[in-house]
């Protein structure tokens, strides 16, 4: 990128946040913080109303705009692909919202980029994976309520469906973000009655409130905690042979376990699984057992071994009471 273009993004990137780091823009850009300095003061000597503050940041002078930003035919292409995934693989809400931002992206563009998107619009899909049960449970009110929490710090009340105990409680809670993983919506937040994080699901959510208290406790970011969790969640490698009788019936789920690779060995089918669950794994193996055989995973047969003797002994006590 040369000088020129790079200067043209900071001034778009400036323009995009209240306050943006001078560390923000060299990572960005991959240059130096002495190049960022520079180029911020062209943009000053151009007549830019930049105001910076030594460990804070830089900012624009409240009602500063730039003339419409006119968008490049890779960018407008990546805003069409993002359309047809948020259509398909979010909630309404967020696909309508993403559609009406489209119409204002569309209409800054120029006369030949429009009719390259129109022409383009008809040779780009994203399909829903059959697999995937559809919903039509609007949850736009849920994230309008979540949003005032996480924004304005403040403690919600819910009535949550806790699918593993299928108890409903009611809990206060303090919220820290959202994200959408699996067709569904998850809220993160530290949760008042367990004393620790936990994730909600947004569909089990009923009765939320947001209530006066505001939380002074400090929380990582929805960033930090999704990578520490995905950290200290470590997977396990589990190989497994399914006789090809079973596999009908297994690859309908092997997905959701993990599956990784596969390869024919002798008559069957040798499946490779990340997992971080061995004990949901071992349910679901259970499921065609008397088809297939461990290859590898000790901690597997031992916790299949478990199940197995606590059926064996609930069998032989239901025979002796008969």
């Amino acid at each position: 990128m040369n000088r020129i273009d790079r200067i043209t993004a900071i001034l778009i990137q400036l323009q995009s946040k209240r306050v943006v780091k001078a560390q923000d823009i060299a990572s960005r850009f991959d240059i130096s913080l002495r190049t960022v300095y520079r180029d911020v003061k062209t943009l000053e000597e151009a007549g830019i109303p930049i105001m910076g503050e030594a460990g804070i940041g830089y900012s624009i002078m409240d009602g500063y705009r730039l003339p419409p930003v006119m968008f490049t035919k890779e960018e407008a292409t990546a805003f069409l692909t993002a359309e047809k995934f948020m259509d398909k693989l979010t909630d309404t809400l967020t696909g309508e919202s993403y559609k009406s931002a489209m119409y204002k992206i569309r209409a800054v563009l120029k006369a030949a980029e429009k009719d390259f998107l129109e022409q383009l619009d008809t040779s780009i899909e994203v399909l829903k994976s059959k697999k995937v049960l559809s919903r039509n449970i609007d949850i736009s009110p849920i994230q309008n309520i979540l949003i005032k929490g996480i924004s304005e710090r403040k403690v919600l009340s819910i009535q949550y469906f806790a699918n593993h105990s299928q108890e409903r409680t009611k809990r206060s809670v303090e919220p820290i973000g959202i994200f959408y993983l699996d067709n569904f919506w998850h809220l993160i937040a530290w949760c008042r009655l367990r004393n620790d994080y936990r994730d909600f699901r947004l569909d089990r959510i009923s009765d939320l409130a947001v209530t006066d208290i505001v939380f002074k406790q400090e929380h990582p970011t929805l960033k930090e905690y999704l990578n520490k969790v995905t950290v200290e969640k470590s997977l396990q490698t589990v190989i497994i042979r399914v006789d090809k009788k079973a596999l009908p019936f297994v690859s309908e789920q092997k997905y959701y376990s993990g599956f990784i690779s596969e390869r024919v060995v002798d008559d069957k089918m040798e499946m490779t699984f990340l997992t971080a669950s061995i004990e949901g794994f071992a349910r679901w193996y259970m499921m065609f057992a008397d088809y297939a055989e461990i290859v590898s995973n000790d901690h597997l047969i031992y916790k299949i071994e478990t199940i197995l003797t606590k059926v064996n002994m609930q069998f032989e006590k239901n025979a002796a009471m008969n």
